[in-house]
This record gives structure tokens, sequence and C-alpha cells, in this order.
């Protein structure tokens, strides 16, 4: 079954689980076999932009050095033979240049979702 994960909240829970939740269990079931891609949208388009780093985080004593590396979980997604949209005009109103993305993502324009869903048994919009 071929299904595709739209994800639009960028950095949900990064605080508290160092890691996007539904980059995480999407690589971790297209690591098991399943047959999915993601379609990035909303401040979620910031995620394959080359370049991020995250320095550690105080909070009163603590300091958190474990920080979320969204990047890198698209990255290994991308290297499982998954594909990664983006959506173009969400792209633009962050002022994000295109060439700045990992090279294996693909943009996309609104317009063409409703061909792009049709490719796939089922889609999770998270």
């Amino acid at each position: 079954m071929k299904l595709l994960n739209i994800v639009s909240s960028g950095y949900r829970a990064t605080i508290e689980e160092q890691d996007d939740t539904v980059v995480w269990i999407s690589l971790a079931m297209r690591n098991a076999g399943a047959e999915m891609d993601l379609l990035l949208q909303g401040s979620a388009v910031n995620y394959p932009v080359r370049g991020q780093s995250v320095a550690p985080v105080a909070f009163g004593g603590r300091v958190q050095r474990n920080a979320p590396d969204v990047h890198a979980q698209i990255s290994s997604f991308l290297s499982n033979g998954s594909a990664v949209y983006a959506v173009r005009e969400d792209l633009d109103e962050r002022a994000l240049d295109h060439r700045d993305l990992l090279q294996e993502v693909q943009i996309i324009g609104r317009g063409e979702l409703p061909s792009l869903l049709k490719g796939y048994e089922q889609v999770w919009h998270w």
C-alpha cells in the first residue's frame, strides 16, 4: 500500500522528543518496509534546508545538548528511496531559496497537489 504523510506543522514536539514525531514515525515505518513518501507544507518546508544546525538550549540550569536534527531525518528518509515533496508557495512565503534544499526534494505547486494525491492509496494529514 502506497502512503503519503503530509506534514504541515514544523517542529512539533521537538523540545520534548528531539525529533518531529511525524517524520520519526514515517522513517520508522519506511525502515520496516512501508512504501511511504512525505509532503512538507506550511512551516515544515524548512526541514530540508541545507546547512542547519541547532545549538544547545538552556532552561534554567539545565542544558539540552541533544538538539533535534529533523534535517538529518529528512536526509535519512530520502536515502531509503522515498520521495519528499515541498510546496512551492510555502517555500516562497518563507523566502526559502529552492536551491538551498536537499537536492532530492521535489518542489510541487499547490495546483499540482490533486494529481499527486491521486497516486497514493492512503493520505495521512498530520
